[in-house]
């Protein structure tokens, strides 16, 4: 039988609905006592809660993507390649979702294990299901996507990503940077573990990379997170620590425009649009890790300045930053958040010869496999002092309220980074498949590797759908953190599978330290841990789905 395509999906979206929804009364039904959602069992049955995190965000994903194809038709912009990138995630997406998810390598999840009747098993496979997984991910779909897209690396088109004029031209402006700024000296960054040169930062600041998201009145460009994706992706394609640089900016304006008094907004953020100061974020502790609400670094008001006593850790560009968004305990008596606050605290700029020269402050560099150019580094501090006005809002006990705020523009920038990082690999990938000789011909075409690169061009375009909705939802001020932690969680395996896959393209020469691919691996494998590891996200998605479910 064969189906429009446009239906077709659309019937096969609603029976993706009713399978999440059967699955969430499952879980339910084993985890709510008293009316309430039980944490304790919650935490006995992680897996399967984990399950319903990447079971929904498949249906998500599903849903952006016929909502992207739908709008290009409408445009007369639907060709043959996004027909066919439709087609091949339909027909894989819906198929994971009835045989089993990959959440990570070994963890597989299947409708069963979340308590899902075998009857709702079988009404998910109605006949647009069946007819979309027999003829989506097929090898003569993906040989035509990798043929359509071969010759795209001059372009950087694999797909249309469904942009208007103006989100075009930043893309474009921030990928003739990302080719002739970033790519040509990345690896070496990489290699000699080297600081991402002053002269690219300065450069980013004239090009309005720190003030992308700020207020105009404050200096900033005030384009919202949608154009926040874009110039993320495009500088993370370029190298992921280029493209992160934006991310502490992001941060630090973030809080100060969500819990900052005028006087604070007025006096930092025109700094930090300018990129005049780069703003560094102090939150994680030695033995802390995601639970915030264990953190042990004091801050005692003595007149009008804060004493910093404690330890921090994973902190990325400390040495160079002129002020730390710092979270720390400002009343003891207080359990858990209630007691923390978050201070901007300024610190002097250091050098290579003395990193951190402000007086009651000193670090040690942590050395990491990838997502170098910033440098990490744990934090001592011993007697440093805060301005009492540099209390952000100037209340304490707001510091983890006011941290929270942040959460859902920093997961979306995080999927964004993630996308780059994954175009890279699929970048890279491509061109050792083309050029790579083998039995007298290019590896491309045999069908093992060209499926490999197919998959990805799939799978990025999927993410992108779901990451800029995400940034359309925190654009519209509209609650979107079930959103952007569903493209944070996607984003990360994306880029991990693309740069995986990419490597393995390029055979023994990927796990050699020259090849490009060798260090994108690296740089990916830090997106399934940093704004919250995988599992953590995971989490909080189905503590969402499971609280709501029935209101």
């Amino acid at each position: 039988m064969t189906f429009e395509l446009f239906p077709a999906c659309e019937a096969a979206l609603a029976a993706a609905d009713k399978l999440v929804a059967s699955a969430r009364d499952g879980l339910r039904a084993h985890l709510v006592k008293d009316g309430k959602l039980d944490r304790t069992l919650m935490a006995e049955h992680q897996f399967e809660c984990h399950g319903l995190s990447w079971i929904a965000t498949y249906a998500e994903t599903l849903r952006q993507t016929l909502e992207w194809a739908k709008n290009l038709s409408t445009e007369g912009k639907f060709t043959e390649l996004e027909e066919l990138i439709l087609r091949v995630g339909f027909g894989e997406y819906l198929s994971q979702m009835r045989g089993g998810i990959p959440m990570s390598q070994g963890e597989i999840i299947r409708p069963d294990a979340m308590w899902v009747s075998i009857d709702d098993v079988n009404a998910f496979g109605t006949e647009e299901v069946i007819y979309l997984i027999e003829t989506g991910n097929t090898p003569e779909n993906r040989e035509k996507i990798a043929r359509l897209v071969e010759h795209s690396l001059d372009s950087g088109e694999f797909g249309n990503l469904g942009l208007d004029e103006m989100y075009e031209m930043i893309r474009d402006q921030f990928r003739r940077f990302a080719n002739e700024e970033v790519i040509p000296h990345a690896h070496g960054w990489h290699e000699r573990d080297d600081y991402i040169p002053m002269e690219v930062i300065d450069k980013m600041s004239e090009m309005g990379v720190f003030g992308l998201t700020i207020p105009e009145q404050y200096g900033g460009s005030e384009l919202g997170k949608t154009s926040m994706c874009i110039v993320s992706e495009e500088l993370s394609r370029g190298y992921i620590g280029v493209g992160s640089l934006g991310t502490r900016s992001e941060i630090a304006a973030e809080l100060i425009m969500g819990g900052g008094t005028e006087e604070q907004k007025a006096q930092w953020l025109p700094k930090i649009a300018t990129g005049e100061i780069l703003p560094t974020a102090v939150f994680t502790e030695p033995n802390t890790g995601s639970d915030l609400g264990s953190l042990r670094t004091r801050a005692v008001r003595d007149g009008d300045s804060y004493t910093i006593t404690g330890n921090k850790t994973w902190i990325t560009h400390a040495a160079r930053a002129d002020v730390m968004t710092l979270l720390a305990r400002t009343n003891p008596n207080e359990p858990g958040y209630k007691g923390l606050s978050m201070f901007l605290a300024e610190k002097e700029r250091g050098t290579e010869d003395n990193p951190f020269p402000t007086d009651g402050m000193t670090g040690g560099e942590i050395e990491v496999l990838g997502y170098r150019g910033m440098k990490e580094f744990e934090l001592g501090f011993d007697g440093f002092k805060v301005k009492a006005e540099n209390l952000l809002g100037g209340e304490e006990g707001n510091g983890f309220k006011q941290l929270m705020v942040t959460f859902e523009s920093a997961r979306i920038q995080t999927a964004a980074r993630a996308l780059g990082v994954a175009q890279c690999a699929l970048e890279l990938g491509l061109r050792y498949a083309t050029e790579r000789i083998q039995f007298g011909q290019p590896i491309f075409n045999f069908p093992r590797v060209h499926s490999k690169i197919a998959l990805a061009v799939v799978e990025i375009m999927m993410t992108r759908q779901l990451t800029y909705f995400a940034a359309r939802q925190k654009d519209e001020d509209k609650r979107c953190d079930l959103e952007a932690g569903m493209a944070k969680l996607l984003g990360a395996r994306v880029a991990w599978s693309t740069a995986d896959n990419a490597l393995q393209i390029h055979g023994g020469n990927g796990y050699a330290l020259e090849y490009a691919i060798s260090r994108v691996l690296c740089d990916a494998r830090i997106l399934n841990i940093f704004e919250g590891a995988a599992e953590i996200q995971a989490d909080v998605i189905a503590r969402r789905l499971l609280s709501e479910a029935g209101n």
